[in-house]
């Protein structure tokens, strides 16, 4: 049974002897027989060649690297060497034999010379218990047995799903700090006093929203919509924002710790991934001479200015919603449908978040196809340096395909419209879309809520059904075929590796970046998490609600449904690491942009404690009277630009002004005292926000160390353990 396991399988299609193809297969699979590989050979459907590595190159290996598999060598290990290890090896050998044409196996797959290549599930006890106690929707809040992902998937899924379970631990920290923030703000914004301001302000006649259709109407119309806002903008969004910049800190921080005792538990602290790789091209071929480091600065050049015009690309793209929702805003604004004109503002915002998200979704696939072309054309010289490359690459491109539109919400909407009588108009014709008298930040809220709504249902359903119905019609047309044999003549006794190869074949194809694309969601997650969470407290609930089922999501998916990954040694979870950092310099800054920017929070105090009633001696009213009608100004009708219609008079009001959130003098329309005012505290506020934050994320850093001390310890003890030996030994040869 022992001689039966097989490292990896080749599959292809039936060619014609003597054909192309069918030569080509049989130059390379006799280069593997000249390495001592054994083959065995089974036709089915297609056809499929096992394939087995002597024990003479995992005994190179364990001699040129010292046997660093020394701690799971006694798990089951086959020869000596675990099974991980053996398909990592082979998996190389594979990659880089090369055939008298000059073929390597990758060329061989692009030209269908090949199908597949691909390891084998084995039919093992940690198989079984992997299946049956982690990867079931049963077990979503039992903790994950790392220690034997770690043996059947190897270091780098192992560190995956330990890095996955430790966010979603600390997420729910955040979670349950974003929802007492959430219910503290449906609890007090109803006794708000500038939403009760707006719900009373039955004689504040506001401006018309478009052209043509659009009537005057009356401030308190829009008594819910301003609940709402002060639902979220208060306070407590404040305190949370801090909060979340020094949450994303020590989760990091921690993370570091808990990285570090683990791969110190796996003896991998010190893993010289380079020296692998050398010992790797050895053992392939001992005349291989080591690639070297090469840099072209005209190739730089060349790539940085095609991502530049990928991300001027995707800004476009923005742009384009925002367009869209323009002419959706003024389209709605003149149906005859009442529900329609009177939510205009909000529908149009619902819409461009729905198609906001089909373009991240036809994007994504885009901007993986243009970074992997660019890595392409940087000619990385190791496996590791390509996906570095590439991380940063789509990252990049992710970032402004997912946030560009957000970005354009949360800073620039409301604030570059222009005024009545004077709007910015696309195209000359439709004007941009204005803020709601009681704040930008509930067009933020909706955006985000819709977003990461759909991304956790839409996407999750589609990364699940995706390999469990291609799994399912590949078993039911091997079951077809079956049938109509046994119809047919007696069938000889089958060989036992021929279903079992079969139904490895049958499951979804492993792509080369599959784990990848793990990462990359939930990082883009954590990017939705905490940049933008001033705007959206239920985030981290949303995300810590996905996160709990996309453990199992993911285990099932590596388990049952597709193929097995070939199991990447690993001591960190990469430039991944470096990415996080960013996003949580980023979350400050976004964070703080959004407080002093998209919120009504500086607006608020700056009245509060220069133009309120409170600044006069005695005064006993909130100290937010007056607020609502402080913050909009006048504007007189006969000021109207030409080719707008003037709508009619609201019944029993005789009506020769309007009033629009702004800050603008009611002569001229130029910027009054007070919105310079605002101004300089919404950028001294920033400036104060961003360097506090930064300055306790930069403690928080100093406080927790990145490697434990028992860790520290452990590696002295060694160390010392080490030169006593040595020094025993030549105390002895000095004696003799």
């Amino acid at each position: 049974q022992e001689e039966e396991k097989w490292d990896f399988v080749l599959v292809s299609d039936f060619h014609e002897v003597g054909s192309k193809k069918e030569t080509k297969r049989r130059k390379f699979l006799d280069e593997l027989s000249k390495k001592g590989f054994t083959i065995k050979k089974i036709e089915e459907e297609k056809l499929f060649h096992g394939v087995r590595a002597p024990k003479q190159i995992f005994q190179k290996y364990q001699q040129l690297l010292r046997n660093p598999d020394a701690a799971i060598s006694g798990l089951n290990g086959h020869h000596g060497i675990p099974a991980t290890t053996r398909i990592r090896i082979v998996h190389f050998i594979l990659h880089h034999t090369t055939t008298p044409d000059f073929e390597k196996l990758h060329d061989l797959m692009r030209k269908k010379v090949f199908e597949a290549a691909f390891p084998l599930h084995e039919n093992e006890e940690v198989t079984e218990f992997l299946k049956e106690r982690w990867a079931r929707w049963r077990e979503i809040f039992c903790r994950q047995p790392i220690e034997k992902i770690r043996y059947y998937f190897g270091e780098k899924v192992a560190l995956y799903f330990a890095w996955l379970g430790w966010y979603t631990y600390l997420l729910a920290f955040a979670a349950l700090a974003g929802l007492i923030v959430f219910v503290a703000g449906i609890t007090v914004f109803s006794s708000s006093q500038v939403s009760k301001e707006i719900c009373e302000a039955t004689d504040t006649i506001m401006c018309p929203l478009c052209d043509q259709k659009c009537p005057f109407w009356l401030l308190s119309d829009t008594c819910t919509y301003a609940k709402v806002t002060h639902m979220i903008d208060n306070e407590g969004t404040v305190v949370f924002a801090m909060f979340m910049a020094i949450w994303a800190t020590v989760f990091l921080e921690l993370w570091k710790r808990q990285r570090a005792t683990v791969v110190t538990h796996w003896d991998l602290y010190k893993w010289d991934e380079e020296e692998e790789e050398l010992a790797m091209e050895l053992i392939n071929d001992v005349q291989n001479k080591p690639q070297q480091y090469q840099h072209s600065y005209f190739r730089s050049t060349i790539i940085l200015l095609l991502v530049l015009l990928m991300i001027i690309v995707l800004i476009g793209i923005a742009h384009g919603l925002v367009i869209f929702r323009v002419v959706a805003m003024a389209f709605f604004a003149q149906t005859d449908f009442e529900f329609l004109r009177e939510q205009a503002n909000t529908m149009a915002v619902m819409m461009g978040a729905v198609l906001h998200y089909i373009t991240i979704v036809i994007m994504t696939k885009i901007n993986r196809r243009v970074a992997l072309y660019l890595c392409d054309l940087e000619k990385p010289r190791t496996l590791s340096q390509r996906e570095n490359n590439f991380t940063i690459k789509i990252f990049t491109f992710q970032f402004f395909t997912n946030f560009s539109s957000l970005i354009y919400i949360a800073f620039f909407l409301g604030r570059i419209n222009g005024h009545p009588g004077n709007y910015v108009r696309v195209a000359g014709k439709w004007r941009l879309e204005e803020c709601h008298p009681s704040g930008c930040i509930t067009d933020l809220f909706i955006q985000m809520a819709i977003i990461m709504l759909l991304k956790q249902t839409i996407s999750n359903v589609v990364e699940y059904l995706s390999p469990w119905v291609t799994t399912k019609l590949r078993k039911r047309r091997q079951r077809t075929k079956k049938r109509s044999m046994m119809l047919g003549e007696e069938e000889e006794e089958e060989d036992p590796c021929k279903s079992h190869w079969v139904n490895n074949y049958n499951l979804s194809k492993v792509e080369f970046l599959s784990l990848f694309d793990e990462f990359l969601e939930m990082v883009i997650q954590y990017s939705f998490t905490t940049i933008f969470v001033a705007a959206f407290p239920l985030a981290p609930l949303l995300a810590f609600c996905n996160n709990l089922l996309e453990i199992r999501l993911d285990a099932i998916k590596m388990m049952r449904l597709r193929r097995r990954i070939v199991p990447w040694k690993a001591n960190d979870i990469g430039i991944w690491l470096q990415v996080l950092e960013a996003i949580g310099i980023l979350a400050v800054i976004g964070n703080g942009l959004v407080i002093a920017i998209t919120s009504d929070f500086i607006p608020m105090q700056v009245y509060k404690y220069t133009y309120s009633p409170c600044t006069r001696e005695n005064s006993t009213v909130d100290c937010s009277t007056g607020y609502i009608n402080h913050s909009l100004s006048v504007f007189r009708i006969q000021d109207f630009e030409s080719h707008t219609k003037v709508p009619e008079m609201l019944p029993g009001y005789e009506i020769t002004e309007c009033r629009y959130r702004d800050y603008r003098n009611a002569d001229d329309y130029s910027y009054t005292a007070q919105f310079w005012h605002i101004f300089a505290a919404r950028l001294a506020f920033l400036i104060l926000f961003e360097h506090v934050a930064l300055c306790v994320k930069l403690i928080a850093a100093w406080y927790v160390p990145d490697v434990p001390k028992s860790v520290k310890n452990q590696f002295r003890v060694r160390k010392h353990n080490n030169l006593r030996k040595e020094l025993s030994v030549t105390e002895y040869s000095t004696e003799v």
